[in-house]
């Protein structure tokens, strides 16, 4: 049987960052398996963090999880929404990752005594990372994108690598992501550095064989014209990418120029027509533009301040796992950002949480904003709001359940008080050890757990079946010592670890929608299939 050759398309990005390369890749990926092909994706980070786990939120956005336990950038998340494919944490590499992988093997004398430099040995070690990722899925196409901005000097090691991967023939096209503004002064849009992106990344000995031009509107025919000649790419392969109302639009955007056909075209191959999939994602894309009744949740955390800005992208797996779940309704979802200090300075404004239909609690870390996030919990709790936690949000729904309804007034958790008498939500043995020695990096219990849901459950009913897997990301856990305390007084431990010991969901049979779960359910939320507690959210919200 003759070796799978495999495909590779780059995405770079030119002129600015969080052009939404990653948006475009995902697109471009979910045609190719529209089409029948086998598709995986690769990111590449020049950070030298080794992976996205020791980040704040707001410095790099969401870290994203995956099922082997990785702590990912968030576009493997975008990968996998748009793929509907699980991506292992070795496709995103990151420039700690390679530099320390190259230190490792030199001390262990694995290059024979060799001088080991910056060039050949980082761009050897990114060279061998990707065609394992390749090898590892057979895929026909690997879409790596390379983060960073062309002239970014972060980035150029990796540049080289794929240069030379394609130089010693390996069938390889380069797509470039690039910016044309419309300056309010000048009232046009303007190409010219988009052409400066383009000779930036031909200084690097690579030719843009597809450019995709971002910009507010649909670029013309003389922008068009332009990038051709002064960038060296034919017109037909310029493609406008202007902004959409919906990411989901990106993709029939992008096939409507016929991209996904020019790419296959490029590989002196004819694409295999479109499958049902495309029809299927069609009728959601309609779904996202045109809504329906609203429906409008809160979601109450504190990783949403980045100077004057709102990021978004700090939950971006929960923004689209509440989408997901709300175009399945065929509703439209109105997402507001709460900053949980807001009740911790003024508690009367938690009356403002009566105008929602639904509220979340997201995971987090440390001691800022628990407060009013327990108090928020309560007022749901009391008033029969539909509520959803997430990780963190179990942990603190618990302490607000030991508090106020069985009275253990300096119930806390280990992460927020170590002092207090009585931690319900405690720190796992394991985690000890990791904690004292400073050990934070990937230690914490992360990817895909089983839960076994017990049945007759609002839990169990949402997810239909007995045995299921969540992904986590934490060290705490619900205190088994307070077990049968908190089940006493009502609340329902409706998610155990196979062996009993570990809550992985809690719910009130009291209540209209009240339930929490330790894992991460948005992480495994699809466009065309959204996570089970998230549908439940929505349903109970359309009720409400």
């Amino acid at each position: 049987m003759p070796e799978k050759t495999t495909k590779w398309i780059i995405v770079t990005g030119g002129v600015i960052s969080t052009l939404g390369k990653g948006i475009v890749a995902g697109s471009l990926g979910a045609l190719l398996k529209m089409r029948g092909y086998k598709v995986t994706a690769v990111k590449i980070d020049p950070y030298i963090n080794v992976d996205a786990g020791t980040m704040r939120p707001t410095e790099h956005g969401e870290v994203f999880v995956t099922f082997d336990g990785g702590e990912t950038d968030q576009d493997i998340g975008n990968y996998e929404r748009f793929l509907d494919e699980n991506i292992p944490k070795n496709h995103n590499i990151t420039t700690g990752q390679v530099y320390l992988e190259v230190i490792k093997r030199e001390r262990n004398l694995e290059y024979d005594g060799k001088c080991v430099e910056v060039i050949p040995h980082i761009p050897l070690e990114v060279q061998r990372r990707l065609r394992k990722a390749a090898d590892d899925t057979q895929a026909d196409y690997v879409i790596v994108e390379i983060g960073g901005t062309i002239g970014d000097y972060q980035n150029v090691l990796f540049l080289e690598a794929v240069r030379t991967m394609r130089l010693k023939g390996e069938p390889m096209i380069f797509a470039h992501v690039t910016y044309l503004p419309i300056p309010r002064t000048a009232g046009e849009m303007k190409s010219k550095p988009a052409q400066h992106s383009l000779r930036a990344l031909n200084a690097n000995g690579i030719q843009a064989d597809f450019v995709i031009a971002r910009s507010d509107e649909p670029i013309d025919e003389v922008r068009k014209e332009k990038i051709s000649v002064f960038g060296n790419v034919k017109k037909e392969h310029v493609i406008s990418c202007q902004d959409l109302e919906s990411i989901y639009d990106v993709p029939l955007l992008l096939q409507e120029q016929k991209f996904d056909e020019l790419v296959v075209n490029s590989f002196h191959e004819s694409p295999k027509p479109l499958g049902k999939k495309f029809s299927d994602w069609k009728a959601l894309a309609a779904k996202s533009r045109n809504g329906g009744k609203e429906v409008k949740i809160g979601v109450i955390g504190k990783y949403f301040n980045s100077g004057d800005f709102t990021l978004e992208d700090s939950y971006i797996s929960v923004i689209e796992a509440i989408k997901h779940a709300a175009y399945n309704n065929d509703v439209k979802p109105v997402i507001q950002w709460i900053n949980s200090l807001e009740y911790e300075k003024s508690p009367e404004k938690l009356e403002g949480l009566k105008e929602y239909d639904a509220l979340i609690i997201p995971g987090g870390f440390g001691k800022t904003g628990v407060e009013g996030k327990i108090s928020a919990i309560k007022y749901a709790r009391e008033e029969n709001i539909p509520f959803l936690g997430l990780c963190y949000g179990l942990q603190l729904a618990v302490i607000e359940h030991a508090r106020n309804v069985i009275n253990i007034k300096d119930a806390n958790s280990a992460e927020i008080d170590m002092s207090s008498d009585d931690l319900v939500i405690d720190v796992l043995p394991e985690q000890k050890k990791n904690l004292e020695a400073k050990n934070y990096g990937a230690s914490m219990r992360l990817g895909n757990y089983e839960a076994v849901l017990k049945k007759g459950t609002r839990t169990f009913n949402l997810y239909g079946e007995e045995k299921i897997f969540e992904r986590h990301r934490h060290r705490y856990e619900v205190n088994p010592e307070y077990k049968e305390k908190l089940e006493k007084k009502g609340l329902v431990f409706s998610g155990l670890s196979p062996e009993g010991k570990l809550v992985e969901f809690i719910e009130r049979s009291d209540h209209p929608f009240f339930i929490a779960t330790q894992a991460h359910p948005e992480f495994t939320s699809r466009p065309l299939n959204p996570n089970p507690l998230f549908d439940g959210l929505v349903k109970a919200a359309l009720k409400k």
